[in-house]
């Protein structure tokens, strides 16, 4: 979990002089230091209420880097003085990836180079070859070794390697 400004500030004004606030940063020892002196007298409530932003950024840090639990917020992009949310990443198609593995490898591709250079397993790499040959796009050759390729002629160097026929 993330810690939230907003949810800061509002234990600071509810129970600020118990260090309510401070609790929910986990800063217990400073939390039972403000219930015991109210607020350090006042003096630390005027502290905390202009720190309190970076005491939560420095709070997500340490919780970071202790391996805490963290739920990813939204990313902002800033443009004209306006916030928006960035759109998150778009995953790439599995036909996508298939045709750039053949372009750099002379029109042949493997279902298991497909599953190593992606996110998608063979199986899932295996499937979508098969319908982009049932779709005429690409043909199943099967190599000297045994091993099913799949060949995209407009990439394709050539037929060495191949059995006869197939």
């Amino acid at each position: 979990m993330y810690y939230n400004v907003f949810v800061a500030y509002l234990l600071f004004f509810v129970g600020g002089v118990l260090g309510i606030h401070r609790f929910y940063l986990r800063k217990i020892p400073t939390g039972i230091l403000w219930a015991c002196s109210l607020g350090l007298g006042g003096l630390g409530l005027l502290y905390d209420f202009f720190t309190l932003p970076d005491q939560v950024r420095k709070a997500n840090a340490l919780l970071a880097a202790q391996g805490g639990l963290l739920r990813p917020g939204p990313v902002y992009i800033i443009q004209n003085g306006a916030a928006k949310p960035e759109a998150p990443a778009k995953k790439e198609s599995i036909e996508k990836i298939a045709l750039g593995i053949a372009a750099r490898h002379g029109g042949l591709v493997s279902p298991g180079e497909v599953a190593l250079e992606s996110d998608y397993t063979s199986d899932a790499a295996r499937s979508a070859l098969e319908k982009m040959a049932g779709k005429g796009l690409c043909e199943m050759r099967v190599r000297t070794s045994g091993v099913i390729v799949f060949r995209f002629p407009e990439f394709d160097r050539g037929e060495a390697g191949f059995e006869p026929g197939l």
